[in-house]
């Protein structure tokens, strides 16, 4: 058991242990239901940081993982900007070396000061490296061996191709979609173009049963629709019928109504000159026998047939 003891300067029983700074969270309920805890005890005091630059201890790091290697192993240059050809052409005077202001939250001319100053980097270590007989150009026969395998590019080239595949399908949908939809409204419009006309032949029609015209130009509606050149184009391209067309005409006529040509008529009915006696009554007699007709059925037959 742990014994707790008054504190009079805190107000509250402290306790006689190793870790007497903190208190257990039961603790602290026990005591803020007995009264111990109250506003204003507890207040944490905030020492500011101080900052410690231990130059010596940096030194001494340094000296231990610094290794004296030749300029070619390290290849490292310590340069300012190279001189900014622009304002030297405009006439613009330039700073001296080193105490170039540069604005950093201006992006140009941040980015000008870093693309000016890996110049100068360059134009100092190519004689340098010359002078190592470190080569600085390509050979033509150069491969660079690449960071991924084989096998992860062909992963890659893989996932690209199926890739490609979808969007080509996708617009080749797309394009159908429209085309049906295209087609889709032509055919409509078809569809109400020959309502409307089914329409105006009907109203035509009811016009002309009704007596309320006597034109019949609407039965020529198609022919009146069709572009004048090509009326023309027919007419022109129309011949006069050849002599045995005209022959041919002349002798079996131009059709024309063939039904209802033998009916009698009153000036047939009243020329009497192709009757002939003999054959109306039939003077041979009566027959009689077996497939023979009588005068009075002649007579009826012949009558019929007039």
């Amino acid at each position: 058991m742990v014994e707790i003891d008054e504190d009079p300067q805190m107000g509250f029983e402290a306790e006689e242990d190793d870790d007497d700074d903190e208190l257990s969270d039961s603790e602290l309920q026990e005591a803020f239901s007995k009264g111990f805890l109250k506003p204003g005890l507890n207040v944490p005091l905030l020492e500011p940081k101080k900052a410690i630059n231990n130059v010596e201890g940096l030194k001494k790091c340094l000296t231990e993982f610094k290794k004296n290697l030749p300029w070619a192993e390290r290849l490292d240059l310590t340069n300012y900007p190279a001189v900014d050809i622009v304002a030297k052409a405009e006439g613009r005077a330039q700073q001296p070396e080193g105490s170039e202001d540069v604005n950093a939250e201006d992006d140009f001319q941040r980015e000008m000061y870093f693309y000016r100053q890996a110049q100068a980097t360059v134009l100092a270590a190519l004689p340098k490296l010359n002078k190592f007989k470190i080569p600085t150009r390509r050979p033509e026969d150069y491969f660079a061996e690449m960071a991924k395998t084989d096998q992860h590019m062909q992963k890659i080239r893989k996932k690209l191709l199926l890739k490609q595949a979808a969007m080509e399908k996708s617009e080749k949908a797309k394009k159908l979609r429209e085309q049906r939809k295209y087609g889709k409204k032509v055919q409509t419009q078809v569809i109400q173009n020959r309502q409307k006309q089914k329409k105006a032949m009907l109203t035509a029609v009811k016009k002309y049963q009704k007596g309320m015209t006597d034109k019949l130009d609407f039965l020529e509606g198609d022919q009146d629709q069709k572009p004048k050149g090509s009326a023309a184009k027919k007419q022109i391209n129309k011949k006069d019928p050849n002599s045995k067309r005209k022959y041919k005409d002349k002798k079996f006529g131009f059709g024309g109504k063939k039904k209802g040509t033998k009916w009698n008529t009153k000036d047939s009915h009243d020329d009497v000159s192709g009757f002939k006696a003999k054959m109306a009554h039939g003077k041979g007699g009566k027959h009689f026998g077996k497939g023979g007709k009588t005068n009075d059925q002649a007579e009826s037959e012949l009558h019929r047939g007039n």
